[in-house]
């Protein structure tokens, strides 16, 4: 017979011990991992009056442990929900965040705008949430995804299988070895590492102690890989091919600005639901 608190007990519990160590928003944290403890949705777990039984109770207690020291919640469970997807994840891949989605939606409008058929590129795909949420929702599209990490790309893999996703992968840096695809893409979407190297020790517990390093270190002043992104990417473009880039902070003028010093017509900046300008939208023209 279960001899563990209820679930609201449970959720209580953790919500003071995750407070107590200082853990951002710490209800939602325990709400979380016991709504998947439990089977349950989140709003549904204060209506679950059943003890939690021995097995259950030592799991969620692990698991507000690990919390409590500022592991995120989904390398705990080891998932992420993206849009409509569930992402495994790996230590090579970074958590996707909410605010990606809002780069995903530009890439699907000027996707549509082309027609609503083509390749589209991603370019350092990690847990592939970009490259598979378009292959998803455009089923009409031709995906292809790079990343330098081969451990990244297992899991991109297995993402895509289980949503099954058709998406082409690449084990490479960037652009490297897709001479195949030279003139052929119409979209080229990329979340590249766009963090200064030297705020990275000033990043939450939770990113500067969990994400990859690579996935987050944009050099010194950030913009490392956009200056690659743009002076690598045209041979694979065709002309007229739309381009949109996650940018940190404050980067996307900057970003766009260098994408005008390489040949790129830049065309605006697109924000995400907090409204922070999130993805920087440009054009190829030869």
């Amino acid at each position: 017979m279960p001899t563990g608190p209820g679930a609201r007990d449970a959720a209580r519990n953790a919500t003071r011990k995750l407070q107590g160590a200082g853990v951002p928003e710490p209800e939602a944290s325990a709400e979380v991992l016991l709504s998947e403890l439990l089977g349950v949705g989140r709003g549904e777990i204060h209506l679950h009056d059943r003890p939690l039984t021995d097995e259950q109770t030592q799991l969620y207690r692990a698991w507000v442990g690990r919390r409590a020291n500022r592991e995120p919640v989904q390398r705990i469970l080891g998932l992420a929900y993206f849009r409509n997807l569930v992402l495994r994840l790996n230590e090579g891949t970074l958590v996707p965040r909410p605010d990606t989605e809002s780069v995903v939606d530009a890439a699907l409008e000027l996707f549509d705008k082309r027609g609503g058929e083509g390749v589209v590129l991603d370019v350092g795909t990690g847990s592939g949430a970009i490259a598979i949420s378009l292959a998803q929702e455009r089923p009409r599209a031709t995906v292809h995804a790079t990343d330098l990490s081969a451990v990244a790309l297992g899991a991109a893999r297995r993402n895509a299988a289980e949503n099954n996703a058709s998406v082409r992968f690449h084990h490479t840096d960037l652009f490297a070895g897709l001479e195949s695809l030279e003139r052929a893409v119409d979209i080229l979407v990329s979340n590249p590492p766009y963090i200064e190297e030297k705020t990275l020790k000033t990043l939450a517990p939770e990113v500067r102690d969990w994400d990859p390093r690579p996935a987050l270190d944009g050099g010194p002043d950030g913009l490392f890989f956009y200056r690659r992104i743009f002076d690598e990417a045209p041979p694979l473009l065709k002309n007229g091919a739309g381009v949109v880039l996650e940018v940190g902070d404050g980067q996307g003028e900057a970003v766009l600005d260098l994408g005008r010093d390489a040949g790129f017509v830049p065309l605006g900046l697109r924000r995400d639901l907090a409204g922070t300008n999130r993805a920087a939208l440009l054009r190829w023209e030869e």
